[in-house]
């Protein structure tokens, strides 16, 4: 016999053992039915996998094989991609955001710094000088107020003193007078010795 004939005649007794599993489960009890076919279907697959190895001894390792780049090749490039998605963003994200910090760090210290000194320069000068000038012309304007005003006070009282001792002197007539009733007083009193 050939073994090509071998194998139609088995696997067309392992389709009639199926299709006995089939009307078992539709007339008896099911549980009977689904016992023999789980039955038969694994005999079958056993059978396969015995016939697969005899005529490609290789199906068994090219299969598990291939299974097994696949499962590995999923599973480390997804671990792969993880970490390295993980450290460039861990990275480039520490990087980033230092190179980000400093540069904008310096850009606002450098702008803010003109800008502030620049803005504080002009508005203590306004601010100095407004406010110097107003005070230093309200107190250089009461103090020579005051100070005017009491050295005219002194002046004055002064002057109305020395007007009063004027006042107290005998006038030029006055002393012309007395001066020529002494004589005459003198006279008198000469021609009177």
């Amino acid at each position: 016999m050939r073994p090509a004939r071998i194998d139609a005649i088995i696997d067309l007794a392992y389709g009639g053992l199926i299709l006995l599993a089939v009307v078992l489960i539709a007339t008896l009890d099911i549980r009977v039915g689904l016992t023999f076919g789980l039955g038969v279907f694994a005999s079958y697959v056993l059978h396969v996998v015995w016939k697969m190895a005899r005529f490609d001894p290789d199906w068994m390792t090219s299969t598990v094989q291939e299974t097994v780049e696949k499962s590995v090749e999923e599973t480390v490039g997804e671990t792969v991609e993880k970490q390295v998605e993980e450290t460039v963003d861990k990275t480039v994200g520490e990087t980033v955001e230092q190179t980000v910090s400093e540069t904008v760090e310096e850009t606002v210290d450098k702008t803010v710094g003109e800008t502030v000194e620049k803005t504080v320069s002009e508005t203590v000068e306004e601010t100095v000088d407004q406010t110097v000038g107003e005070t230093v012309e309200k107190t250089v304007s009461e103090t020579v107020e005051e100070t005017v005003g009491d050295q005219l006070e002194e002046v004055q009282a002064k002057v109305n003193s020395v007007d009063e001792r004027v006042d107290r002197r005998p006038r030029e007539d006055e002393v012309e007078e007395l001066l020529e009733e002494s004589a005459d007083s003198d006279q008198d009193d000469r021609t009177e010795d």
